[in-house]
């Protein structure tokens, strides 16, 4: 696809755009200006010079670019069938230490190459012979970077293609409406159903949860959740989730995916049992229509 540096444009990354930050940090309030704390530890957002305006680090810093199938975002009642430019950069707003993609989500800002959004629109349309239906904004936390996906979006779609967002979900309502207009389909990231679980990794339920329900009156939306046991996988939590899913809509797809040792979970866990995954799976189909098992 792109050579390596291609572009050029070191210079690319816009200051903060008229957003201060990727993610809430005040404990659930969508409208507040969060600071720097969260997104900043990985590198992904920082103080502009004068001090007073957060800049994005990575615009246009692309650290993974492949043609994937859609089912892999996972999308699997959204074109099913077709490919979708995918596309990451570094960063992500939580911390979870089970990462199962941390090679790219707290990817070095040295291992990238600058392509700019014209150069993507452009490769995606391109691709349109080879089944691509448009641009996947994946693979790390794209929220971090929400100006570089807004800018690629507005070009991607100009050209009559489609936006996915590959998500935790986890942003203020300013940066969420705002970026709603131009995503044709997302998959939300909802880690678990626990207040608790949740402030752990550095997030907020509550926040995941409106914009869920937010997407879903906007663009196509399915769920993924990591199960992990001794982690998210009690099954209160786990018909909670379920009965929350059924209420946004029945016909929301519910994607139940298996964790394997990565990250600071490499030693000293398993990968989830099938028969937790199994239960979770009978649980959400008394309740959803689509509910299927990931990595098994």
């Amino acid at each position: 696809m792109f050579a390596h540096g291609s572009g050029g444009r070191q210079d690319a990354a816009p200051t903060d755009g008229g957003w201060q930050d990727a993610a809430p940090t005040d404990g659930g309030r969508q409208d507040a200006a969060p600071t720097t704390r969260v997104v900043g530890a990985c590198g992904a957002r920082g103080v502009a010079p004068d001090g007073d305006k957060v800049t994005s680090l990575n615009y246009g810093k692309v650290t993974s670019i492949a043609l994937d199938p859609i089912e892999k975002k996972p999308l699997n009642r959204f074109h099913p069938g077709s490919r979708i430019l995918s596309v990451g950069s570094f960063g992500c707003n939580l911390t979870c230490p089970w990462c199962q993609n941390h090679e790219i989500s707290r990817a070095s800002p040295a291992g990238f190459r600058t392509v700019l959004p014209e150069q993507i629109a452009d490769e995606a349309a391109r691709l349109a012979g080879e089944g691509n239906i448009g641009v996947a904004y994946t693979y790390n936390e794209p929220l971090v970077g929400i100006e570089f996906v807004r800018d690629t979006a507005r070009l991607v779609r100009a050209r009559g293609m489609k936006n996915v967002l590959v998500t935790n979900g986890y942003a203020n309502r300013r940066q969420w409406e705002t970026l709603l207009p131009l995503i044709d389909a997302m998959n939300v990231d909802l880690k678990g159903y626990g207040d608790g679980f949740y402030r752990r990794i550095g997030g907020d339920l509550e926040t995941v949860k409106e914009n869920i329900r937010l997407a879903a009156g906007r663009c196509h939306v399915e769920v993924t959740c990591l199960l992990i046991d001794g982690e998210n996988d009690a099954p209160e939590e786990m018909a909670a989730m379920a009965d929350f899913l059924a209420d946004v809509s029945p016909e929301l797809p519910l994607h139940i995916s298996r964790f394997f040792p990565r990250y600071r979970y490499a030693e000293g866990h398993e990968a989830t049992r099938l028969a937790t995954m199994r239960r979770f799976e009978d649980i959400a189909k008394a309740r959803l229509r689509h509910v299927y098992l990931g990595n098994v």
